[in-house]
């Protein structure tokens, strides 16, 4: 397959100036590339041999500038709904739960204008998602800025909404209080979940000025209305100051497995996410991954920053580490571009 790929040749079609963003962007099935062991196989053909089906695929930047279009994530087709989709990017633009510094509310819009470099392979694993699921952009969710209860509200009846359609939610943040409406929306189609936290911090704080819902408590109302299966709950990357000698000693209380961030120096996390997949077992998995579990060396750009943390590469361990879990649902959050000019942490 992959051999077409790099043999594949640029048609009229494709580079004609015709082909507009709004064409690109249709929800229409665009020109897909047929794929094959044969390797004369090289032109462009709306049937693809392998399966035979039509999925959405980005444009290449070999024919289509990057910097051209609507920003949408990995450049893929904008649609309303998650009809007909079997995983969908969504976008959660609130920092009203945040304790620290703001600016989390533009995460997914700075992520998708990065996500222009993401290509339709992967060369170290050679997964060809597109290959295999139709996938699409569906914008935002409408939140309201002024009122954080009430952006929880929405939140959860928009994932409902996503759930009914049996599409997997691939959420970007927005900040952590995120999690709490959407495993809200998520429970209740599959009951209590595993899930899979990667944070500098548990989240597990029950009030905070007075406010029990917040980026720092989304784990304990969860746990409180039972939406986690907390046999099946593994936090990585803990670490910084807290305001007690042990402040992860609720989470374990609960039943759920601490990994703190000195656990992870200087190692590779493969092991551990073997022991996490067999923790996890075929049950239904949230995966919620928190900008901040990174070194603010590689990640600058979130809001409460701490230092010694992991590093991109066993970040991208972690994520390579769910293959085969049950995955009924996942987020990015708390990337705050306004700290990051370079653009580099929305990679």
């Amino acid at each position: 397959m992959l051999s077409c790929w790099r043999n594949l040749n640029a048609t009229r079609a494709i580079i004609s100036p015709c082909y507009t963003a709004a064409g690109f962007f249709s929800l229409q099935p665009q020109q897909t590339l047929s794929l094959c062991s044969d390797r004369r196989v090289s032109r462009v053909n709306p049937n693809r041999k392998c399966s035979g089906k039509r999925y959405n695929v980005p444009p290449s930047a070999e024919f289509v500038a990057r910097v051209s279009g609507i920003p949408t994530m990995a450049k893929l087709p904008y649609q309303e709904t998650a009809d007909g989709l079997d995983a969908a990017f969504v976008g959660v633009p609130i920092d009203t739960g945040t304790s620290n510094r703001p600016g989390a509310r533009f995460g997914p819009r700075q992520i998708r204008v990065e996500s222009a470099m993401l290509r339709a392979y992967n060369s170290g694993t050679r997964a060809a998602p597109y290959e295999s699921l139709m996938v699409a952009d569906i914008g935002d969710v409408n939140v309201n800025v002024y009122d954080l209860k009430d952006t929880c509200k929405r939140i959860m009846e928009a994932y409902r909404k996503i759930l009914a359609t049996g599409c997997i939610p691939l959420t970007m943040g927005g900040d952590h209080t995120i999690a709490y409406p959407i495993l809200q929306a998520v429970a209740e189609k599959y009951g209590p979940v595993g899930l899979v936290h990667v944070d500098a911090h548990a989240d597990t704080s029950d009030v905070v000025l007075g406010e029990k819902i917040g980026h720092g408590t989304p784990f304990r109302r969860c746990v409180e209305e039972g939406l986690l299966d907390c046999k099946r709950v593994v936090q990585i990357g803990l670490r910084g100051s807290g305001y007690s000698a042990d402040s992860y000693e609720w989470s374990r209380a609960q039943g759920f497995r601490v990994v703190q961030v000195e656990e992870c120096w200087f190692k590779s996390l493969a092991p551990l996410m073997a022991e996490v997949r067999a923790q996890m077992g075929s049950g239904p998995v949230y995966l919620s991954f928190d900008i901040d579990a990174l070194d603010p060396g590689f990640a600058p750009g979130t809001g409460t920053p701490e230092i010694a943390g992991l590093t991109p590469i066993q970040g991208v361990e972690i994520i390579r580490g769910c293959r085969g879990l049950n995955l009924v649902g996942c987020d990015l959050v708390e990337v705050s571009p306004p700290y990051d000019t370079t653009g580099i942490l929305h990679i």
